[in-house]
């Protein structure tokens, strides 16, 4: 199963680092299936966060591209 068919809803250029479903492979033998209501705030706060930073590139290039 790749990254984008775990099911977790989660699609993004950095899925398995963030997604925390538990189905994509650890190098290092256990990795947690379930998040804390806390953790998972944290995770979307910071999704929330690169998704600003991702908009505000894409808004500056398109600046670049009209001047």
């Amino acid at each position: 199963m790749d990254d984008d068919e775990c099911g977790c809803g989660m699609h993004h250029g950095e899925h398995e680092s963030r997604c925390g479903c538990g189905m994509h492979g650890h190098e290092h033998g256990y990795r947690r299936r379930f998040l804390t209501k806390a953790e998972k705030s944290e995770k979307l706060k910071k999704y929330a966060e690169d998704l600003k930073k991702e908009l505000k590139a894409v808004e500056e290039k398109i600046k670049e591209l009209q001047t």
